[in-house]
């Protein structure tokens, strides 16, 4: 069973998709703009089934979660409004899935709360220290609401350019439009601040407990491999990497089953297939 839901966090209002029972895995999104928790995961919580309990918000300043009264956003807003999400639901215990700034948030929340993420994985993730802002990801972050600015961005996104439908142009487009007013006070020019305000240090890194899976494609042009996700390897201490070729930022559409494979394996390996 699917559920979207609003959930009180420190008095702010979390649009959340749930689905499923068991083990809780909470799901985190990317910064480009238009994306939600449902849109970035309603795919693969499909794919994973109702055996693992699959919570994906929408961050502050993207979908239905505003930003809170006094806040701009940023790293340490989603990082403790994640960890605050996961109490209010009564999860003590939690693996983390995060995706491009959600990787970086689920490191940092790992690093937050090590007695309770058990697992974490970190998908085209940014957060690895002396990364520099891509010109992919300036241009995304750029990127005007509407169907221009919709298909450039999914085209850097994705490396096989017929995952770029009209259909999936106008789904954007119009969430790109929705939440145009907040995501302009997230990511104002000039951009690279923001690429820095998500690096994490040596510090934070280095008190990540829980195993990390790293996943990343070889053509990501967003977060290059080489700069975002090879570095992380010198940082934490439990670590692996798995690289898919001919893949670019976003292997959970571009490499569906062998990502739910993957994903299913590490989270539980006594129950990955």
């Amino acid at each position: 069973m699917t559920a979207l839901r609003t959930v009180t966090v420190d008095g702010s209002p979390v649009h959340v998709l749930e689905s499923g029972t068991g083990p809780a895995v909470l799901m985190l999104h990317g910064s480009g703009p238009g994306t939600t928790g449902s849109g970035a995961w309603a795919t693969t919580a499909q794919a994973l089934g109702a055996s693992w309990r699959l919570v994906a918000p929408d961050q502050a300043g993207f979908g239905r979660t505003p930003i809170p009264a006094g806040s701009r956003g940023g790293l340490r807003l989603w990082t403790e409004q994640a960890a605050g999400l996961m109490d209010a639901l009564g999860i003590e215990h939690y693996a983390v899935v995060g995706h491009s700034m959600g990787g970086a948030v689920a490191l940092a929340l790992a690093a937050a709360r090590p007695q309770q993420v058990t697992r974490v994985v970190a998908v085209s993730t940014m957060g690895a220290p002396g990364a520099p802002l891509s010109a992919d990801l300036d241009a995304v972050w750029a990127a005007p609401a509407g169907p221009i600015g919709a298909r450039d961005m999914l085209s850097r996104l994705v490396l096989d350019q017929a995952l770029v439908t009209d259909s999936a142009v106008e789904a954007r487009a119009t969430a790109m439009r929705a939440g145009e007013a907040a995501f302009a006070s997230l990511f104002p020019p000039p951009r690279a601040r923001w690429a820095d305000e998500l690096t994490l240090s040596a510090q934070t890194l280095a008190a990540v407990r829980a195993p990390v899976l790293l996943v990343h494609g070889t053509e990501d042009g967003v977060t290059p491999l080489e700069t975002t996700a090879q570095p992380l390897l010198d940082h934490l201490a439990d670590v692996r990497l798995h690289v898919f070729g001919r893949c670019g930022h976003v292997p959970a559409i571009e490499h569906p089953q062998e990502f739910r494979q993957l994903l299913s394996c590490f989270l539980h390996p006594d129950r990955g297939h």
